[in-house]
C-alpha cells in the first residue's frame, strides 16, 4: 500500500464507483466515503470504510478525493459549493475528479485548488460496470505532471492503462474522443446485429467471428451478447451518455467542428429515452433501432 495516499475520501457509489471504491478498500486505505444516496454506501461500511455526511467531510484531512458522480453540476457542487471538498477544515492533499465532465470545469476546480495549496487532476475513465468490477479501467489523466505522479499508484488499483494526457482538462477533452468513437460505434453494432438475425444468422456465432477480426471491438465482444441475451440492465446509462455526447457535441462547437455522425448517433440515443430506457445500459439503443424496423 502507498504510505503516501494513506486516507481517502470518496464521493459518490453508483454502477461504477462502487466497485472502484472497493478496490481501495481491500488494498489497504483508510476509506471515508460520501453519497448521495447513503444506502448504496452500505456494503462498503459493512467492509471498513467510514461515512461522511458531506463532500467536505469526505476531505478533511484526506491525502487524496476521489470523486466519480453524475452530471457536471454535481461535480461543481462537490468541490466547489458551500459544502464542498475545498471547504474542508483541514484541506485534502490532492482532488481526484474520475466523472465524465466538462473541460472547462475542470480547469476551473484545478485553479480554485492551486489557489489553496491542493493539487487536482481530471481523470475520466471506460470500461464500464466490468471495467471498474475488474479494476481494468482505462483512466485517462489531464493536470500538473507532479500531481499526476503523486496519484499515479491510487489510480493503477483501478486500472491498468493510466495515461497522462496534458494539462487540466486534457484527461477531459480525451474522453470525449472515447465517446465519439463508441457513439457512432454501437450504432454499427446495433444494425449488425438486427442484419444478422435477419439473414437467419445465430448473432452468438456471428460474434464469435467478427469480433475476432477488423470489425472487433468491446462494445460488440461485451455487449452484443447482453442484447442478444435482452439484458439491457445498466453498466453505464443512457442518460449519462447522452450527458456525455452533449458535452462533446459543445466541444466541437466550440472548437469549430461539424461531426454529423455523433450528432446522429445522439438523436438516435434521446429516441431511446423517449421511449422510456433512459435508466437501461447503452446497448438499449437496440430497442430503438428493432421499432423503427417494426421488431418486437
Amino acid at each position: 500500500m502507498s504510505t503516501e495516499l494513506r486516507r481517502v475520501g470518496w464521493i459518490g457509489t453508483g454502477v461504477m464507483g462502487a466497485s472502484m471504491a472497493r478496490h481501495v478498500l481491500d488494498a489497504g486505505h483508510t476509506l471515508v466515503v460520501h453519497t448521495r444516496t447513503p444506502a448504496r454506501a452500505a456494503p462498503l461500511l459493512e467492509a471498513g470504510a467510514t461515512w461522511a455526511d458531506t463532500p467536505a467531510s469526505a476531505a478533511d484531512g484526506a491525502d487524496v478525493v476521489v470523486s466519480i458522480v453524475g452530471y457536471p453540476d454535481d461535480v461543481r457542487a462537490t468541490h466547489l459549493g458551500p459544502s464542498g471538498t475545498l471547504a474542508a477544515d483541514r484541506l485534502p492533499r490532492f482532488l481526484v475528479d474520475m466523472t465524465t465532465s466538462r473541460p472547462s470545469l475542470a480547469a476551473e476546480i484545478q485553479a480554485a485548488a492551486r489557489a489553496k495549496g491542493v493539487g487536482a487532476i481530471d481523470a475520466p475513465v471506460s470500461g464500464g460496470d466490468v471495467g471498474a468490477r475488474n479494476a481494468t479501467l482505462s483512466i485517462m489523466v489531464g493536470g500538473d505532471e507532479a500531481d499526476v505522479d503523486a496519484v499515479r499508484p491510487l489510480l493503477a488499483r483501478l486500472g491498468g492503462n493510466v495515461v497522462r494526457q496534458g494539462g487540466p482538462g486534457a484527461g477531459q477533452h480525451t474522453k470525449m474522443v472515447n465517446q465519439i468513437l463508441i457513439a457512432s460505434g454501437m450504432m454499427g453494432v446495433c444494425e449488425g446485429l438486427l442484419y444478422a438475425a435477419a439473414a437467419g444468422l445465430d448473432p452468438s456465432t456471428v460474434i464469435a467471428s467478427v469480433g475476432a477480426g477488423a470489425a472487433g471491438s468491446w462494445s460488440i465482444n461485451h455487449l452484443g451478447p447482453r442484447m442478444i441475451g435482452r439484458d439491457f440492465e445498466p453498466g453505464f446509462s443512457v442518460e449519462h451518455f447522452l450527458k456525455d455526447l452533449g458535452i462533446a457535441l459543445d466541444e466541437a462547437a466550440r472548437l469549430g467542428l461539424a461531426l454529423p455522425g455523433l450528432a446522429l448517433a445522439r438523436q438516435f440515443y434521446e429516441a431511446v429515452r423517449a421511449q422510456g430506457h433512459g435508466r437501461k445500459g447503452t446497448q438499449a439503443l437496440l430497442l430503438a433501432l428493432e421499432r423503427l424496423n417494426g421488431i418486437g
